[in-house]
């Protein structure tokens, strides 16, 4: 697989857009690890000699995702959530705080089409019941298409964010607790089984019973590891393999059945 041509979305998605919104109102420049220097895509983030934007395979699934973010998150060069948005179609970002809520979040959580699920580890679930670790069963058969609620931020932030957002106290909370590690290299986690944002959302999608979500999930997860590459070679000023073992795995995900 040769390095293909750059290639910037057609469109702008959720978090792209969310980013814009938040650039808006900063009183000073964000500057990501690198300082001015780092010069970046608006594609995708990384430096332009090793933009991925061409690789970029947006699919269209029955669940959607719906990213709360705090802050600083669409402005980081590492979020994963913009990740999701490359890739599932139905992708919604919105940002959080303790104080307001925006009313397109509470339409889009209100849309009957739509049943929500937060998706956050059952161990701080009160009351217990409202925990669930797998999609009901009547889910396929209700006509409502699953909605996964991500709280992207720091371990604390999240926590923080779970206690402080009351309208999200009348939908059921998905926990994992997967026995695999978190292969995420671009933060520091202090426990390995804390999972960045896009691999929550691709164990959500491959908890359902459709074939596109599963499918999505599988093809998220490749193109993270497709990312973390691309990053970890521009950080130490290598150039990427583009016939490495990511972007073959991506390929043969992508490739019809």
């Amino acid at each position: 697989m040769s390095a293909p041509r750059n290639a910037t979305p057609t469109f702008p998605h959720a978090v792209a857009r969310l980013r814009t919104a938040r650039l808006a109102r900063s009183t000073r420049p964000f500057l990501a690890r690198g300082g001015v220097k780092g010069e970046r895509c608006e594609g995708c983030r990384l430096r332009p000699s090793h933009c991925m934007c061409a690789l970029r395979p947006q699919l269209a699934t029955r669940a959607g995702v719906c990213l709360l973010m705090h802050d600083a998150e669409p402005l980081k060069p590492s979020n994963t959530g913009w990740l999701i948005a490359d890739v599932v179609q139905e992708t919604f970002a919105f940002g959080w705080s303790r104080t307001e809520v925006d009313a397109q979040l509470l339409a889009l959580l209100d849309d009957p089409q739509w049943q929500p699920y937060v998706v956050f580890p059952s161990e701080y679930v009160q009351p217990a019941e409202r925990a669930i670790s797998a999609l009901g069963c009547d889910a396929p058969h209700s006509g409502k298409r699953p909605l996964f609620i991500l709280l992207d931020a720091t371990w604390s932030e999240a926590r923080k964010m779970f206690r402080k957002s009351p309208y999200l106290d009348r939908f059921p909370v998905l926990g994992f607790q997967p026995e695999q590690i978190s292969h995420y290299q671009l933060r520091r986690a202090k426990r390995d089984d804390h999972f960045c944002t896009s691999e929550v959302a691709a164990l959500c999608l491959e908890l359902s019973t459709d074939a596109r979500d599963v499918h999505a999930g599988q093809v998220l997860e490749r193109y993270l590891a497709v990312y973390t590459h691309h990053y970890l070679r521009a950080k130490h000023q290598l150039p990427p393999q583009w016939e490495g073992d990511a972007h073959q795995a991506l390929q043969s995900t992508l490739q019809p059945s």
